[in-house]
């Protein structure tokens, strides 16, 4: 199996877009990017600008020659609303429009799903799919976060019979029993984590789920085959997340990584350089 992080937190930009090749299909995993509108008072620098539409030709490129596209939720760093014909020809599986979802999210959804003209278009949650060998398992929608209030997302099993990756989306931590009832079901090589919201740690992400989030990460390293162990998205955005997580990171070893090491490269989370990169390339 070949799993190709493309647009994530630690490669510069927002998002967790994932190419997935085995010998059976080549799918993506939301295939969205974005910037933090505003972040340390300034707006998405020049340079951030450039790395996002580098990875969104990146993105369109590897998504031609895809058979599936999933979309695990409707927030803009995880699917393009602009960009509809992404999806034609293929076949789509997208998180319920209508069921378990946030005002937002329905908007957001109702607005995009009926531009898209898909081979063929599934809702996904809860849901099990196969291409040759080669299994897609969904689970039920499950919190983006540790409540409601953000919506929900689906966490995506890829199984080809000799590697078995899991694609967590946007569950922050995972802090929740059935966030992470999924990913111990599902016994993985390898797994590609939103971790917990540090940056806003006793503001809108509670000391008690980050407690919880760390416990069920180190479940994961001990109870399944873990070969590979990717933090990433919400944590990242936290410039002392190892120090956060030193814990695991020392439980995991050399199993626990970034997306950006996971593809041999360095940790380069831009958002976080924002005012350095302001005062090293003034911007008139």
């Amino acid at each position: 199996m070949i799993i190709k992080p493309v647009a994530f937190d630690s490669l510069g930009t927002r998002g967790m877009a994932t190419y997935v090749e085995t010998k059976d299909v080549k799918l993506f995993i939301d295939p969205g990017v974005a910037l933090a509108p505003w972040r340390n008072g300034y707006p998405p620098h020049p340079i951030e600008l450039e790395r996002q539409e580098k990875q969104w030709q990146e993105i369109t490129k590897l998504s031609k020659g895809c058979e599936v596209l999933i979309i695990t939720h409707y927030h803009y760093d995880h699917h393009n609303p602009n960009h509809p014909e992404l999806y034609d020809g293929k076949v789509a599986l997208v998180k319920h429009p209508e069921k378990n979802i946030n005002k937002s999210g329905f908007s957001r959804a109702k607005f995009f799903l009926p531009k898209l003209r898909p081979k063929r278009l599934e809702y996904c949650d809860g849901n099990t799919y196969k291409f040759g060998s080669t299994r897609l398992v969904f689970s039920k929608a499950v919190f983006h976060g540790t409540n409601s209030k953000l919506g929900y997302v689906v966490e995506v099993l890829v199984d080809d019979g000799e590697t078995r990756f899991v694609h967590t989306s946007d569950v922050e931590g995972p802090a929740i029993d059935e966030q992470i009832g999924f990913v111990l079901k599902s016994k993985p090589n390898i797994v590609f984590v939103d971790g917990p919201m540090t940056y806003m740690l006793g503001y809108r992400y509670s000391h008690e789920h980050f407690e919880q989030a760390k416990a069920n990460l180190m479940r994961i390293l001990k109870e399944c085959p873990i070969e590979r162990l990717v933090l990433e998205h919400h944590l990242l955005r936290d410039i002392k997340w190892r120090e956060k997580m030193a814990e695991v990171l020392a439980f995991g070893g050399n199993k626990v990584c970034c997306a950006a090491e996971f593809i041999g490269k360095v940790e380069d989370v831009l958002e976080n350089k924002r005012k350095q990169l302001y005062q090293q390339h003034p911007v008139r």
